[in-house]
């Protein structure tokens, strides 16, 4: 499921992000929804989260 949409995002759902330092890469960190940080009902790069552990990333995979 595409992490582009607001709707699909819930707070404690896992995911695999990408953190801004690693969008060159494509690195994908996994973890659980925190906070959602992006208002937009929709984002082309994906919805933006924070997860558990404090990472900040775009939503890439909803897992």
């Amino acid at each position: 499921m595409p992490g582009s949409n607001r709707k699909n995002v819930k707070v404690g759902i896992k995911v695999k992000v990408v953190k801004k330092e690693h969008q060159r890469t494509g690195e994908l960190t996994e973890g659980i929804v925190k906070d959602i940080l992006t208002n937009s009902q929709n984002h082309p790069h994906g919805i933006k989260v924070r997860l558990a552990d404090g990472t900040v990333g775009r939503i890439k995979e909803i897992i």
